[in-house]
């Protein structure tokens, strides 16, 4: 396994999204699909993670607007891209905003890298970004802060019905873990190898309102348990509701949170039409009357914890039947599952080559233990995800 090999491009095409343009019909055989992700600034000659994602923010800004963002520490990059109908589309916005933000990060003599947890530098307690949301936040959650400087990557699917993107969210729940492993991308935190692919997971697992989304029987079930959630004084807002698989509280579209920031453009964009797929499979099922397996919770949050621990590299556990399994035949069962949406979409031919390369190169936490396998110094783990996030 090499850690500098690159995942494979698609050939670009038109890209349609939706920028500044009323919203787009929805087609539930391919609908728009938008990626999230969450980068850490750092240091190019320390390797640590630095406070300095303002800078970085209001000089990419000047050409992506307000797809990025602050993230709640001040050690983190939010960027997104518009919605896309096409995978090479996608591929190609997510390789274009990543450059940029880390163009705006050279421009301040920094770097930026996608990557789960700070490989280098002391974040505990996190400097946390000034806004008044964060502070009420604290009051809350005190000291769950403290783990925050923490990176993810979000698909947002087109669904502008909000029953049918609950209902959805129960057929999603048995792959989740599955996604975990594929992008597991956090082995190394503060120097020291964790023992984890995905020591991020284990780190979000801790809020009150995380993890896998609940079974729910309908909207107003959804609806109502938020509602009690926020009278018991556990959520700030609806942003706060912090479950793998959400309505989005802002925009037509289910929200697929679960897995870390992956380590290259082409990984991201693998794990979106993954999640897509998914969605178009569970829309076809719930339009069956098809309301979607009951999962045995402690199964689930095992398999979960299988997936953090080894990624690909190791066994997981199917959440259906608890049977011990490697964890690439898990991913294997998740694209035969969703392949007649990947032939609908037009992604089965690049989901397969990328599939591919990642059995043959490994997750970005396989390629993060490689690269620092060589020297044995956490250093140079920073220097290949530097090349990872936005290869020159």
């Amino acid at each position: 396994m090499s850690p500098s090999g690159r995942i494979p491009d698609v050939v670009p095409a038109t890209i349609r999204d939706v920028t500044n343009t009323p919203a787009p019909r929805f087609d539930p055989g391919c609908p728009m699909v938008g990626v999230e992700e969450e980068y850490l600034v750092v240091d190019p000659v320390t390797r640590e993670v630095v406070p300095r994602a303002a800078e970085v923010i209001a000089r990419a800004a000047l050409e992506l607007g307000d797809r990025t963002n602050p993230e709640i520490t001040r050690y983190q990059v939010e960027a997104k891209t518009p919605p896309c109908a096409d995978l090479s589309g996608l591929g190609a916005r997510l390789r274009d905003m990543r450059n940029t933000v880390a163009a705006s990060a050279r421009a301040h003599g920094l770097a930026i890298v996608a990557s789960g947890t700070p490989v280098l530098g002391d974040v505990m307690p996190p400097l946390i970004t000034d806004d008044p949301r964060y502070e009420i936040g604290i009051a809350t959650y005190r000291s769950l802060h403290d783990d925050q400087a923490i990176c993810a990557g979000h698909v947002h699917v087109h669904l502008p019905d909000r029953e049918a993107a609950v209902l959805v969210s129960n057929h999603l729940r048995p792959w989740l873990p599955a996604l975990i492993a594929m992008t597991a991308n956090s082995p190394l935190r503060a120097g020291r190898d964790t023992g984890y692919a995905s020591r991020r997971t284990l780190s979000w697992s801790k809020w009150p309102v995380a993890g896998p989304p609940p079974y729910f029987a309908s909207l107003a079930d959804h609806d109502a348990i938020v509602a009690r959630l926020t009278e018991a004084g556990v959520l700030v807002d609806p942003g706060t509701i912090f479950w793998d698989v959400r309505p989005s509280s802002r925009l037509p579209t289910l929200e697929v949170r679960v897995t870390d920031v992956p380590a290259t453009a082409g990984e991201s964009a693998l794990l979106a039409a993954l999640v897509r797929a998914l969605v178009v499979t569970a829309l076809a099922r719930v339009a069956a009357g098809d309301p979607g397996p009951h999962l045995s919770a402690e199964l689930l949050r095992a398999a979960y914890w299988q997936a953090a621990r080894d990624g690909l590299e190791g066994d997981g556990i199917c959440p259906v039947t608890g049977t011990r399994q490697p964890a690439e035949d898990l991913l294997d069962a998740l694209v035969r599952h969703c392949r007649p949406a990947l032939d609908q979409t037009g992604d089965l031919p690049a989901v397969t080559e990328r599939v591919d390369w990642l059995r043959a190169h490994g997750t970005g936490a396989a390629r993060q233990r490689a690269a620092l396998a060589v020297r044995g110094r956490p250093a140079d783990v920073v220097d290949f995800l530097v090349e990872q996030t936005s290869p020159a």
